[in-house]
């Protein structure tokens, strides 16, 4: 078992240790020490990072027998490898380390609000690499976060210390816990100034000023209660740089105050819907007489009138193309895309006895592709053939030669 310094010193960034075990695996290095300050991913919280002399500390485990394992990255000076027996002095990079001590503490605090205002319990929680969620086994209200939130927060700037103390499992049972452990043996907690008391083996801040601030983001459904993402200390005010940076842009595009962007937005979006419909009643009224234009020049054959043409318009356009020829009585249409691969569209008038479904699959089958559809209308797509090739092999198939 490894011995593990930030336990009880979390600030502890440097310390010497001796290799107990080397080994390779998967082409990676893994070295047990006697003793460590570098922690593992655990409870929700990632690894620390940092170097072990001159190679650097990628990743750090937990085994089950409480051993503490360190994968360290090549040593681009080409160095000799570590050894059993070796002395080694170990350096945590702190700014990792304190961005995840924030968060974490950040975390206790924020549960323990939302458990004494609410009742509502953390069942989980997850320290990403932008931002943190909790877990909570009830849905609450916009107004009961932002109530939680608050005190939090003022837990928070009181400046609170927090203090880290060992007990036994027996010692623990008579202890106000936030939430009940099932650890046994001698049970590390973390006591924020009687606002939290939890089992923890994470890395946290030695008062609750350092967390700075904690700042709730997205609140979603989750599992029958909610997730709450939430941000602390330098990672809201890295949130909040990125949010001024966007309101900044919305309010140049817009040319309106930062309070007015909901509403410059809301006019975009309304202007936006009426030149949509404005543009489709226009594309309506150009297929019309696009439509129009092509029946007046089909082909006479002995299944109808046949409209056999490349269109430069994607599937919808083509559809609705056809749909409007076909409209008229006594006419068979094969419409294909200038794009290759090539969609194609088929379509007949009711009076029409031929299948357009019958031709889409005669053009699969020589081009290849996939389709289908009704005897009335179908398409398909991904045909690899120039559009005069696929119109050619469309005739032969509408009116075949006697």
């Amino acid at each position: 078992m490894t011995e593990r310094l930030y336990y009880a010193d979390p600030y502890r960034l440097e310390f010497d240790a001796t290799i107990r075990r080397v080994e390779r695996t998967d082409g990676r290095t893994l070295v047990v020490l006697d003793r460590t300050a570098f922690y593992p991913t655990s409870g929700g919280q990632p690894f620390d990072t940092g170097a072990l002399g001159a190679l650097r500390v990628v990743d750090v485990f937990d085994e089950d027998d409480g051993t503490v394992v360190h994968v360290l990255g090549d040593d681009p000076a080409g160095g000799p490898a570590p050894e059993p027996g070796q002395d080694v002095r170990g350096a945590i990079d702190w700014h990792r380390r304190f961005d995840h001590m924030q968060q974490h503490s950040g975390q206790h605090v924020l549960s323990a609000a939302f458990d004494r205002l609410f009742a509502a319990r953390t069942v989980s929680f997850h320290l990403g690499a932008a931002s943190s969620t909790i877990d909570l086994d009830r849905e609450l209200s916009r107004e009961d976060i932002a109530a939680a939130e608050a005190e939090a927060n003022r837990v928070v700037w009181e400046n609170h210390p927090v203090t880290i103390r060992f007990v036994s499992a027996g010692e623990a049972v008579a202890l106000p816990l936030r939430k009940e452990t099932a650890r046994e043996g001698t049970l590390r907690l973390i006591d924020m100034d009687g606002f939290d008391l939890s089992a923890c083996g994470g890395t946290h801040v030695a008062s609750t000023g350092s967390i700075g601030v904690i700042a709730i983001g997205a609140v979603e459904r989750f599992k029958g209660g909610q997730r709450v993402e939430f941000v602390c200390g330098g990672r809201a005010v890295n949130r909040f740089r990125s949010m001024r940076e966007t309101l900044g842009s919305a309010v140049r595009l817009l040319s309106v105050l930062p309070h007015e962007v909901p509403d410059g937005i809301e006019r975009l979006q309304t202007e936006t819907r009426e030149r949509q419909r404005s543009l489709t009643a226009l594309e309506q009224e150009l297929a019309g007489y696009r439509a129009a234009d092509l029946a007046a020049n089909a082909e006479a054959t002995a299944a109808g009138k046949a409209v056999l043409a490349a269109v430069d318009k994607d599937a919808n356009g083509l559809k609705s193309l056809a749909s409007s020829i076909v409209s008229r009585p006594g006419y068979v249409v094969v419409l294909v895309s200038t794009s290759r691969p090539a969609v194609v569209v088929a379509a007949r008038s009711q009076d029409v006895s031929i299948a357009a479904n019958q031709v889409i699959a005669g053009l699969i089958a020589r081009f290849g592709g996939r389709g289908g559809g009704r005897p009335e209308l179908a398409q398909a797509g991904n045909l690899d053939a120039s559009a005069e090739a696929i119109l050619e092999t469309a005739r032969s198939l509408i009116a075949p030669s006697t």
